[in-house]
């Protein structure tokens, strides 16, 4: 059955709440860096542009805080394109898939990246022939004490390592998160082992979940294995399916959410379905109807920082426990069913990708855990006994 379409104009209005989510790092403009048609919106995505979660690591001077240099970074490039509608920082992000636009920004304001030997401007447009140099920071070593916090693995092997994330485990280290984070966890499993293109505030770390997301997460121990899954997320071949309870009867049962999807211009620390945000795709289909809330499969097609729960409170099925997208759903279902979640109530059941150096395409699955299924249970013992 092909999934049916809903588009902006049919879906019901998200539900507003409070943001509860941590303090996010926003990237500020130079002041010397001219405005363009439509750059404020560009501004207020800088930091979610390589799928940052919400313990985004604070701003620190760039020796210290993120170094991306490998064999593979090249110290000059010549544009093939000119692209006169395009920015320059977009563009580069977009030729070197390893390093982060936010990276390359950072560069920039230092003065470490030139155009044909003048400083280089985010908001410019590149021009074919332009000669791009880069200078590279100086790997440092991580600061981050390794500690002996037990890891659910699903896989490992010299490249890389497959985890069931837990819900409450930050990824990596950030305001408000200096410990106890899952890179701390790795640096005393991996001893050491773990690529360097993530920086020495996420070594290994080739994508993230949210904190309060539980589930399949890759790592890669290397830069080879690192690049080469980095890949394929930029080129969308690695498949993420999640599960989801959301608040209310699913309808329609099946369904293809397209938006776009950038910072809400009222609440910073918050995304929102916006005309002319960077382009969101999510599939779903109902897997069980519950009392009050739906068991729901979700595909990502696109990695937009919080994007499942976005997409469905946008639609008017937010997520069971979101606080963030959906306080007044979460508070109807608690009446209702006297069932208090822990959390919000999102898994990421299934990643499927292609080894690194194998080729072999390879899916992992985490089972739902405890929390998730303790609610969908406690759930349908109260849908049972109403039906008595």
């Amino acid at each position: 059955m092909k999934p049916k379409k809903t588009s902006e104009r049919d879906a019901a209005p998200a539900r507003r709440a409070k943001s509860t989510a941590p303090d996010e790092q926003v990237v500020s403009p130079s002041l010397n860096d001219p405005q363009k048609p439509g750059e404020q919106e560009e501004r207020v995505e800088l930091d979610e542009l390589d799928e940052w979660i919400e313990e985004v690591a604070p701003e620190k001077p760039l020796a210290d805080a993120e170094t991306d240099q490998t064999p593979q970074m090249p110290s000059q490039l010549v544009l093939g394109q000119t692209l006169p509608q395009e920015r320059l920082d977009r563009h580069l992000s977009e030729l070197l898939p390893d390093v982060s636009r936010v990276m390359i920004r950072r560069l920039m304001d230092e003065g470490k990246i030139q155009v044909n030997g003048k400083n280089a401007k985010p908001s410019q447009s590149p021009k074919a022939s332009d000669i791009v140099t880069f200078e590279w920071p100086a790997p440092v070593q991580s600061e981050w004490i390794p500690e002996s916090i037990p890891l659910n693995i699903l896989f490992e092997d010299d490249d890389l390592l497959v985890l069931n994330k837990p819900a409450d485990r930050v990824v990596h280290p950030g305001a408000g998160h200096a410990t106890g984070t899952l890179v701390h966890a790795l640096l005393h499993h991996c001893k050491g082992q773990l690529s360097g293109i993530g920086g020495v505030e996420r070594p290994g770390i080739v994508h993230r979940l949210d904190l309060g997301t539980s589930g399949c997460l890759v790592v890669a121990k290397n830069d080879f294995a690192h690049i080469k899954l980095s890949e394929q997320f930029q080129a969308r071949t690695v498949i993420k399916t999640y599960q989801c309870l959301v608040c209310g009867d699913l309808q329609p049962p099946e369904g293809d959410i397209r938006t776009g999807i950038a910072r809400n211009p009222s609440h910073r620390k918050r995304m929102a379905v916006v005309e002319g945000g960077r382009p969101a795709r999510t599939t779903y289909r109902r897997l069980k109807r519950l009392n009050e809330a739906t068991l729901v499969e979700a595909q990502l097609h696109t990695g937009r920082t919080h994007q499942i729960r976005v997409h469905f409170a946008h639609i008017g099925y937010p997520l069971v426990g979101d606080e963030t997208y959906g306080t007044r759903a979460s508070n109807r279902f608690r009446q209702r069913t006297g069932v208090v979640p822990p959390r919000q109530m999102l898994h990421a059941f299934r990643l499927e990708f292609e080894h690194p150096r194998t080729g072999k395409r390879q899916a992992f699955t985490a089972p739902l855990p405890p929390d998730f299924t303790e609610v969908v249970e406690v759930v349908e013992r109260v849908m049972k006994g109403q039906s008595t």
